[in-house]
């Protein structure tokens, strides 16, 4: 005979057998931690693209790099404020250098500031991209918890389900009855061990690969700023980008006689 009132689930639980709480117990476990790590990734993610936000604000309106690097000081979860941190202080470092190199060799301060070789710029640009390796890094720790998470979860609910059935056959052979009041206990027990397990992946997967996008799009973000100070690194403060400067200008001075004396002809 069926009950008139079929057990609930909490009730399928606590009467199931040993081996189903343990799998129970572990999916519930893996279920906390992946959305523990899910949530606080979403708020970290949603910080650092207003601090972006924030910096790139500063960084657009402001020439002086000192007043920039300043207010990137105070932006601790902006990933580009933190490379930008990277690049001027291996900027300082280079330019440091260079003038203990140019005070050895008896040379003559200079207004506009020390300027560096190509191999500084090299230097810089290896920084730059350590920093975006350790940023992506920061950003990605403990994303392969959720791929874990999704990936094996439904095997260990598929575990308890097989364990259920095997239980509730065994118990069939004992009593020596297959009717359905008998079997139903059992296997309804064993499939609450799939839907845990599902109910652990499918969340995980979802945000595993919504997360991953979101550090996909922080790392062209610093890939991006980092060719942008490369370029104002090499525009300001090499001598060979100063030169070609001075030769537009000269050449823009010698084409404007040339073309009154054309007019006056």
């Amino acid at each position: 005979m069926i009950p008139d009132q079929p057990l609930g689930v909490v009730e399928l639980v606590m009467q199931s057998s040993m081996m189903a709480k343990c799998v129970l117990l572990i999916l519930c476990v893996f279920s906390i931690t992946s959305w523990a790590i899910m949530l606080n990734k979403y708020f970290v993610y949603k910080a650092a693209k207003n601090e972006d936000r924030k910096f790139l604000d500063v960084f657009s309106k402001n020439e002086n790099l000192t007043q920039i690097y300043n207010s990137a000081q105070k932006l601790r979860l902006s990933p580009l404020a933190r490379l930008f941190l990277t690049g001027y202080r291996e900027l300082y470092l280079f330019q440091e250098m260079a003038k203990l190199d140019r005070e050895k060799s008896g040379g003559l301060p200079l207004s506009s500031g020390e300027r560096l070789t190509e191999q500084d710029i090299k230097g810089i640009s290896l920084a730059l991209n350590k920093s975006i390796n350790r940023e992506v890094e920061r950003f990605s720790k403990r994303l392969e918890f959720l791929a874990t998470t999704g990936s094996t979860t439904p095997f260990i609910g598929l575990f308890g389900t097989v364990w259920g059935i095997m239980h509730s056959f065994r118990s069939i052979g004992v009593q020596g009855t297959a009717s359905i009041g008998g079997v139903a206990p059992g296997i309804a027990e064993a499939l609450i061990a799939t839907a845990a397990g599902l109910g652990a992946a499918i969340p995980a997967v979802i945000f595993f690969n919504y997360l991953n996008n979101k550090v996909f799009v922080l790392s062209s973000s610093m890939d991006d700023f980092c060719q942008d100070f490369i370029y104002l690194a090499e525009k300001n403060f090499t001598p060979s980008q100063t030169k070609e400067a001075k030769k537009k200008t000269a050449t823009k001075k010698e084409t404007k006689p040339k073309v009154i004396e054309k007019k006056a002809k």
